[in-house]
């Protein structure tokens, strides 16, 4: 078996070119690898294409690439905590793939599992199915491009005639993930709601780069644990338990008055 440890974050990601294509785990800020988005960052990468639910938020996640104005297009499914994200796609300085939740994580399973494309139910008689959703504005505010119409089948479910839209797989070039613990064959065991887009970002890119908090012999991981196999990551790195892991949207209660 493979090594696959690197050295550093910087180290893992130097071969990352301008326009490259990445696919990025994380829900909100939970799971987002940022050490890996932080040396990207660093050594100036530009022209990116991104795949990841959301695009973090304005100082923080891949809002920091984002921000420097690293990213030409974002493929996502939810866009709504970043002020910066709004202003680049209204300008006209962002393009757009919005997509369904969970389409998006079955478009990027299905990517690392061999399946060139799928039909669901999801998305029908909308503009998801017959195109027309803005991808990207002119300065103007008119669009500049839209998205074009799907493949729609009907297919027999049960005994009933119900539509359905073709979606394409997705694959990346790179795809950068957050683990908990991660051993040296690149198996990886996620922390609770880090466990989200992180193992599928993993499959979709064809070279996966992974930090974990955590990195340990092989062998010590017990299989029945293993919520990624190694044959998934290419390269891994240990941060340490203490990396800065930020809170997108704290919400506390008030005690009642008297309580």
């Amino acid at each position: 078996m493979i090594d696959k440890q690197w050295a550093s974050a910087a180290d893992a990601v130097a071969d990352i070119p301008d326009g490259a294509s990445l696919a990025v785990g994380g829900f909100g800020l939970s799971g987002n690898p940022i050490a890996l988005i932080e040396a990207l960052l660093a050594q100036g990468t530009k022209d990116l294409s991104v795949v990841s639910n959301n695009c973090g938020v304005d100082d923080w996640g891949l809002g920091i690439l984002l921000g420097a104005q690293r990213i030409r297009k974002m493929t996502s499914s939810y866009v709504g905590e970043n002020k910066e994200f709004e202003r680049q796609f209204l300008s006209g300085e962002l393009e757009l793939e919005l997509t369904p939740q969970g389409t998006l994580a079955e478009k990027m399973r299905a990517g690392g599992s061999g399946i060139a494309a799928f039909y669901t139910q999801t998305g029908v008689g909308t503009q998801v199915a017959e195109g027309g959703l803005p991808r990207r504005y002119n300065a103007d505010g008119t669009v500049a491009v839209a998205s074009p119409a799907k493949d729609v089948r009907t297919f027999d479910v049960e005994g009933t005639s119900k539509e359905f839209v073709l979606e394409e797989a997705i694959t990346t070039d790179f795809s950068l993930v957050h683990a908990a613990v991660g051993d040296r064959h690149g198996n990886l065991v996620f922390n609770k709601a880090a466990r989200n887009f992180n193992p599928l970002a993993a499959m979709a890119g064809r070279i996966c780069i992974a930090q974990v908090e955590q990195l340990v012999d092989p062998g010590e991981i017990d299989p029945d644990r293993v919520h990624l196999p190694g044959v998934f990551v290419h390269r891994i790195i240990e941060v340490g338990a203490g990396i800065p892991k930020r809170i997108e949207r704290r919400t506390v209660t008030t005690p009642s008055e008297g309580a």
